[in-house]
């Protein structure tokens, strides 16, 4: 089985903090959206939609979150899940406009600034990994950042940021 100990937070004793939502890993993939470049995450036509934000190996169970840190600039949907289900994880939002800044993105598909998060994890099986899928235009500015919260289920579990 692979050593995890280097994704846990730590505090200044080296002890582990309590994890968040029962999941002991965390994985942090900052999303700057240029879909105004040809092929650019955020160009809804081009090959980087979908967009990969983190890999997974083997079978583990995740809680994803997205906090937005700069307001996003284009009418896109935006959806979080898997290959064959891609608002799985995160339902999609109808306007990518309304996202604004500081608010979690998290437990539907209306975010908030201060989002009840539901701790609703995820199984995903044989390596699928978590994407993000804009639809009907492009995003042409604006930061995400998105954070996995993560256990392994099989010995070959794993979750690394794309």
């Amino acid at each position: 089985m692979t050593s995890f100990a280097a994704t846990q937070d730590r505090d200044g004793n080296r002890a582990p903090f309590a994890s968040f939502f029962g999941l002991p890993f965390r994985e942090k993939k900052t999303i700057t959206f240029d879909g105004n470049t040809v092929n650019g995450i955020g160009d809804h036509d081009g090959t980087a939609d979908p967009t990969t934000l983190f890999t997974v190996t083997g079978d583990v169970a995740v809680v994803v979150v997205g906090v937005v840190k700069t307001t996003l600039v284009g009418a896109a949907t935006i959806e979080v899940g898997v290959t064959g289900a891609t608002a799985a994880i995160l339902a999609q939002v109808a306007d990518a406009t309304l996202l604004a800044v500081n608010e979690f993105w998290g437990a539907d598909a209306t975010p908030s600034l201060a989002e009840a998060i539901a701790a609703r994890a995820h199984g995903i099986g044989g390596g699928l990994d978590i994407i993000m899928t804009l639809g009907t235009a492009n995003v042409t500015a604006g930061v995400i950042d998105f954070y996995c919260f993560w256990v392994p289920v099989s010995s070959d579990g794993n979750v690394v940021a794309a």
